[in-house]
């Protein structure tokens, strides 16, 4: 492959237009990250990086898939060879990535922060190798993020956690960015599994008392709930993939369906769906006094490949599209919060590209005054967020509600190198008006529309989660 660059100025933008309104008024604002799974351990020691292939392939499944699409070993994916042999076969995969996003995130990330021009392939993987460890050897992640202007991320936490690391970034005060935790409730919700006991164990030491009792684990869940927003979370969290349901049940229906989970009993999926649906009550409700803002990413089927889940352990990249049913569920769910006048601010994110215009209108039923866009439709998410899903997620947003207050990107990565992938949003959204612009289906009022773009990219952000209070 020819290894000239090809990101220019103005790489996406198709019109007069489209560059103007990127490079006037979308370009230079700060980033507002607020779903992502970065390391605050990794920000609060301020260690250098040193090495890109531990930036850019630990964990990261979309390189992963992509590694194995092409046929290359799992021991230089996942395996135990050097770094500099899992940076090359990564190298000899990108070549074979065309078309598909990784090959606009690689060299989008090449040359933002290692201000490389080459196309990644056999022939300048050496050199580039160099070049990024070069870079990296003096860069901590903390400084990867001032780079890029990121103003505040949001790092997902399980309830348990002692945010040690939250407070320390916090107490430092030399940081640039805001890192704030999320409450990602998942865990909560497995009553059908066996780690349920171990876990409610976990709960309790982190409490500092017995959990015996429905009572008691809705008294631990409201203390680190109040422990979380202390320590500055502004949201909330929910991802487990499955079919989901809200079902009648009693307060009194719980409570003996936790007892009898607790003396070892096991539960049918009637007693299962009641405790959960008493849980996602519960838990919006609190989140709705706390003045957070919900998410719920729904859609994916996990660890579809049990021998290299066996192999590689959880996470090992082996999720995808599920087709589960979601507007029921999302109906019910809050509708019942909305008719105690309890529902709070929320962002949906579907997976099944097929659901786009079922969660746009959902999120529609229940928009009020509480603030402009309440109830969000979230950015195209995982296996949507590339060119073609983004554009979608834009023009069903703008078929169904009102694109001009929508919250905007996220990265919703592990990777400190990964938040070029807002400047790729900033560019389709702003190519996106340019085309209205010249096919006349809207007004050329630059100003106008500078502002739109400059409200979804950042400001609609900071008014919607107050990361500013």
């Amino acid at each position: 492959m020819n290894s000239t660059h090809f990101i220019t100025d103005n790489f996406l933008l198709q019109t007069e237009t489209a560059e103007i309104l990127y490079h006037t008024y979308a370009k230079d604002l700060p980033i507002i990250d607020y779903h992502n799974h970065l390391s605050a351990k990794d920000i609060a020691e301020n260690k250098p990086v040193r090495n890109i292939t531990k930036a850019w392939l630990n964990g990261d499944h979309y390189k992963w898939r992509g590694m194995r699409a092409n046929g290359i070993d799992e021991k230089y994916i996942t395996g135990a060879t050097t770094l500099e042999e899992r940076f090359n076969k990564w190298a000899e995969t990108v070549p074979y990535t065309l078309r598909n996003p990784l090959f606009h995130w690689t060299h989008l990330e090449l040359k933002r922060y290692f201000d490389i021009d080459d196309v990644l392939q056999p022939s300048t993987a050496k050199a580039i190798y160099n070049k990024a460890n070069a870079v990296l050897e003096n860069k901590t992640p903390a400084q990867l993020l001032e780079d890029m202007k990121v103003e505040v991320v949001c790092t997902t936490d399980d309830p348990t956690d002692d945010l040690k690391y939250h407070k320390e970034i916090s107490e430092n005060g030399n940081f640039y960015t805001k890192v704030l935790p999320t409450f990602r409730a998942d865990e909560l919700f497995f009553i059908n599994k066996e780690k349920f006991l171990n876990y409610i164990q976990k709960l309790a030491t982190s409490v500092n008392f017995e959990i015996n009792t429905l009572g008691d684990f809705l008294k631990a869940i409201d203390e680190r709930i109040k422990y979380f927003n202390d320590q500055g979370c502004k949201l909330s969290d929910f991802g487990v993939g499955e079919a989901l349901r809200i079902v009648d049940f009693t307060k009194e229906d719980v409570a003996r369906i936790f007892d009898n989970k607790l003396k070892g009993s096991e539960l049918t999926t009637n007693e299962i769906d009641k405790y959960r649906s008493f849980l996602f009550i519960y838990l919006g409700k609190k989140y709705h006094k706390y003045d957070w803002v919900q998410q719920y990413h729904l859609g994916p089927i996990r660890n579809n490949n049990s021998r290299l889940v066996d192999q590689v352990g959880l996470d090992a990249g082996v999720d995808s599209i599920g087709d589960f049913p979601m507007a029921e569920f999302m109906s019910k769910l809050f509708n019942t919060l909305n008719s105690t006048n309890q529902l709070a601010k929320t962002i949906t994110y579907n997976l099944n590209p097929s659901q786009n215009e079922v969660f746009a209108t959902m999120m529609g039923n229940f928009q009020n005054s509480d603030c402009p866009g309440k109830m969000q439709w979230g950015s195209g998410w995982w296996f949507l967020d590339q060119k073609d899903g983004m554009e979608k997620q834009l023009n069903t947003l703008s078929n169904m509600g009102l694109l001009s207050r929508f919250v905007g990107m996220l990265t919703d990565s592990r990777s400190f190198l990964s938040f070029p992938r807002h400047e790729y949003f900033r560019r389709i959204l702003c190519t996106l008006l340019g085309d209205d612009v010249k096919q006349g289906l809207i007004p050329n009022d630059i100003d106008f529309l500078g502002k739109m773009v400059q409200d979804i990219c950042y400001h609609n952000a900071v008014n919607y989660f107050k990361f500013d209070q």
